[in-house]
């Protein structure tokens, strides 16, 4: 009974690998290019909340790699190298994992700004254009005016 794991070591694997696989399944939606900046912070918040999901997981993780290292010292050595390759698939799919969902986070962040100064550019440009309308429109000064033309001039 010393070469088995607790009970409550399969019932962490079980949730950790049930909770990547749930990752795993909202990382691999396809990223469409999205122009509203409401749905980019909505999906950003749910990459922050699933991030901090993954932080939360930690524990058990941490719990799962520190089981197996007791285990290696009283189990048989195949019995052990069994748990020992089981934990370092799952480390390496929690690393896949924690490296994706940080690119995604930083990328959407990188595009919110991106699409924000971009939004008030054309903001900008907007209210220039208008005053430029309204410039167009204004009646012109007549031939002689010659102060009245010079100060259109230095307004074109």
């Amino acid at each position: 009974f010393d070469s088995l794991p607790p009970a409550h070591y399969k019932e962490t694997m079980n949730t950790i690998l049930m909770w990547m696989q749930q990752s795993e399944t909202k990382l691999s939606m396809p990223q469409v290019a999205i122009a509203e900046y409401e749905i980019m912070e909505q999906r950003l918040r749910e990459l922050k909340a699933l991030q901090s999901s993954l932080q939360e997981q930690q524990k058990g993780l941490n719990y799962l790699s520190t089981t197996v290292e007791g285990l290696s010292r009283k189990a048989p050595a195949e019995v052990s190298q069994s748990y020992r390759s089981e934990v370092e698939g799952v480390l390496g799919r929690w690393k896949k994992l924690s490296a994706l969902l940080a690119e995604r986070c930083q990328k959407l962040e990188e595009r919110l700004t991106k699409l924000q100064r971009f939004q008030n550019d054309t903001k900008t440009l907007r209210k220039w254009m208008a005053e430029v309308d309204v410039f167009l429109k204004e009646e012109w000064p007549a031939l002689g005016d010659s102060e009245a033309l010079e100060k259109q001039l230095e307004q074109c």
